[in-house]
């Protein structure tokens, strides 16, 4: 079973965000936050294409030769937990094996790292940690959280998600967070106790469907609204 004792560093393209996600055009020219974004390249990406992101993590406390030296000491780690329990994943042509997946991921954060300078100057990278963020209330449209909540629910805990969501919520109109599995493969306990405590609250939660599946099964995302 591929499993992690902490949260590591590893990041995602822009195109997989888009489709993790569900982002149409009109989402894109919302004003969005990722949580917990860690070195993903999906900033980097919408900023040349001018859209408006902040993403904030606490490991934007570290400057961008800490952050490459951090993904180095990982990046062995993840691909052995890959190769050996490569059944729990959907390989395609894009993605065939462990070592493709090693480049696109790498890929994906050189392109956050070359960004990475200039994006912390801009105030687009922001070192905060859930479930504390040091925004205004409903300061953003759309807020994202990819593999974070639910991936790692065995080392966050229910009182962490429930207490990260209800921030996330805070901060922006609309939340979707993706994957509901946990590391292994099974969906997080807490994707149904969280979503009755936030539906308790006030709040609409949906679960859907997405064009995006890696992590085998994992093809849902949660979507949580302020009523309208």
């Amino acid at each position: 079973m591929f499993t992690l004792s902490q949260v590591v560093p590893w990041g995602r393209s822009f195109d997989e965000y888009q489709r993790m996600f569900a982002l149409t055009a009109g989402d894109l020219e919302r004003r969005i936050v990722c949580c917990a974004d860690g070195p993903a390249a999906f900033n980097a990406e919408a900023t040349r294409r001018g859209h408006r992101v902040v993403s904030c993590d606490p490991l934007y406390q570290f400057g961008r030769l800490d952050i490459r030296e951090r993904i180095d000491a990982t990046y062995d780690e993840v691909l052995a937990q890959t190769r050996a329990n490569a059944d729990e994943f959907v390989w395609s042509d894009e993605l065939p094996d462990a070592e493709s997946l090693g480049r696109v991921r790498m890929g994906a954060m050189r392109s956050f790292l070359d960004d990475y300078e200039a994006g912390q100057a801009e105030g687009r990278y922001v070192d905060a940690a859930l479930p504390v963020l040091p925004f205004e209330d409903q300061s953003f449209d759309l807020a994202l959280c990819s593999h974070f909540l639910f991936l790692y629910s065995t080392q966050l805990g229910e009182p962490f998600h429930l207490a990260a969501l209800r921030e996330m919520c805070r901060v922006a109109k609309e939340l979707r967070v993706f994957p509901l599995l946990a590391l292994g493969g099974e969906r997080s306990p807490f994707v149904d106790t969280c979503t009755r405590a936030l539906v308790a609250a006030g709040l609409e939660v949906s679960i859907e469907r997405v064009p995006y599946e890696f992590q085998r099964h994992a093809n849902e995302m949660m979507r949580v609204s302020w009523p309208t």
